[in-house]
């Protein structure tokens, strides 16, 4: 008997252990999937924010951030990079009276051509994936 009380906090204890490691990656894999959806559509949402008219990265950063879709500068700039060396994007320098100058984004003709398209795909991703989340589950009698 007196060997069972330790035996069984032991196997309580080490059963505490993996639940909070299975809990740990659980919540590693829902980040990283969290991250991956955000990264898929964050091209999307600045193409859009840049289509209404120039704009500044603080002022993109803050609209990104405002809608919940954290971006951090080290993100943001390589891919209006990547969107300008791609033809979609353009930038033209304005003089500021608080400092340097300010480097404004336009959209191209071409990226306005590709946001169509985006547009596009996302009402159809959108439909297709409401669709999907949002069906009822159906009875065993129904198959």
């Amino acid at each position: 008997m007196h060997c069972k009380v330790p035996y069984i906090i032991f196997v309580s204890s080490i059963r505490k252990n993996i639940d909070k490691l299975f809990l740990n990656q659980i919540n590693m894999i829902v980040e990283n999937t969290q991250v991956q959806m955000r990264k898929g559509i964050l091209e999307f949402c600045i193409l859009h924010i840049i289509s209404r008219g120039e704009v500044y990265t603080s002022e993109m950063i803050e609209e990104l951030t405002s809608a919940k879709i954290a971006v951090v500068e080290g993100t943001l700039y390589p891919l209006l990079t990547r969107l300008k060396n791609a033809g979609l994007l353009d930038y033209k320098w304005v003089e500021s009276s608080a400092g340097p100058p300010r480097k404004y984004y336009i959209i191209t003709d071409i990226g306005r051509e590709f946001l169509t398209s985006l547009d596009d795909t996302w009402a159809e991703l959108s439909a297709s994936v409401h669709s999907i989340v949002h069906k009822s589950k159906q009875s065993p009698d129904s198959i």
